[in-house]
């Protein structure tokens, strides 16, 4: 059985994950629609730009984001004055970190169901005299949704296992940042803590292999969603 201390550290978790999904998916499909719609000078950097948090060390990311959204960064300073949002040391940093980590695999299940949707359906809309913005809400994201879905349950689990940007930036604060892969880090490092670490890697291996299904299982909808098949 899980402790209290246990389950509010999964509780915190999963509330990171939820923020970061939240806030990172809407960026994500805007990325992944320019990705997959439009030719523009600049594509191939901005496909970096989206693979780098998977090929940089996060302690690197944790760092760029320590920078940029530290109490003393440019960006952390602006969202503090202007919104009153803080991010270093605090648990909406650990969601930031959380949602930069997991931003590659939001983009490319979206972007693969926008490439294939059948563009006829879109011209179709288009005909019959619906504006964009109405082909996007009513033909484009229901078409696109199995890869939303996908992506979206992918980067929720990449979210809840982060560590590295998540240490780095935030550190490693019980209660306020301390989510999951920081309390079995602790845990691990305590003679006393085996069990209880044990207690929540198997709720991390559980919840990982839940979603890695779940979102094959979506992707696999991905051509029959879209209106056509790519061979």
């Amino acid at each position: 059985m899980l402790t209290g201390t246990e389950i509010a550290i999964i509780t915190l978790s999963l509330k990171v994950a939820a923020v970061a999904m939240a806030a990172a998916l809407p960026i994500a499909f805007v990325v992944a629609y320019a990705l997959a719609r439009w030719r523009f000078a600049g594509r191939g950097l901005l496909q970096a730009l989206v693979t780098l948090p998977l090929v940089l060390p996060p302690v690197v990311t944790g760092y760029a984001l320590l920078v940029w959204f530290g109490a003393n960064g440019t960006l952390g300073a602006f969202l503090r004055d202007w919104f009153g949002l803080e991010f270093a040391f605090r648990w909406t940093g650990a969601a930031l970190a959380a949602g930069v980590m997991a931003f590659p695999l939001l983009v490319r299940p979206i972007r693969l169901s926008l490439e294939a949707i059948d563009p006829g359906l879109e011209e179709a809309a288009e005909t019959l005299g619906a504006s964009r913005l109405r082909i996007l809400a009513t033909v484009t994201i229901p078409l696109a949704f199995p890869g939303l879905l996908a992506g979206a349950i992918l980067g929720f689990a990449k979210a809840l296992g982060e560590f590295g940007a998540t240490i780095t930036f935030v550190s490693n604060i019980p209660g306020e940042t301390r989510t999951l892969s920081l309390a079995i880090y602790s845990l691990l490092q305590s003679p006393e803590g085996d069990s209880a670490a044990l207690r929540l890697i198997a709720f991390s291996v559980v919840l990982a292999i839940a979603a890695v299904v779940v979102s094959e299982w979506v992707a696999t909808r991905l051509p029959a969603a879209g209106g056509r098949r790519h061979d």
